[in-house]
């Protein structure tokens, strides 16, 4: 039988590649193969840990609950356009260099769009 640690890890990433549609608690216990219970209390603790929001649902006439990972992983596509990348003067860049990214109008012309994108909670 597997340790609960790692069925709590395994849990977070399926949870976690589900993305913004999440997954309901009962089919998360049933990739797992674990039992309703022990499904039940992983969710219940990676809730209590801050890893994932549980919410409830009427799903086929039962209550249950949708699982969403509090916090994606970072992807390549979520920098691809920044400046920096096919900047000529990368080389000279740095916190104390001439050029510095505090200072950068192309990197905070490109943050500030950036962060219009997102609504005010952070959501796009």
């Amino acid at each position: 039988m597997p340790k609960r640690n790692d069925l709590e890890h395994r849990a977070l990433q399926i949870i976690m590649s589900m993305g913004k549609s999440g997954i309901l608690q009962s089919d998360l216990w049933r990739e797992l193969k674990a039992s309703s219970r022990e499904g039940s209390r992983i969710s219940l603790k990676l809730d209590k840990k801050g890893l994932i929001k549980r919410e409830q649902e009427l799903y086929e006439g039962r209550w249950t609950y949708r699982l969403y990972a509090k916090k994606q992983p970072a992807t390549i596509t979520s920098i691809l356009d920044c400046p920096c990348m096919v900047c000529i003067e990368i080389d000279k860049c740095g916190a104390a260099d001439v050029i510095s990214p505090n200072t950068c109008s192309k990197l905070m012309s490109w943050l500030s769009s950036a962060a219009n994108l997102k609504g005010p909670t952070g959501d796009s």
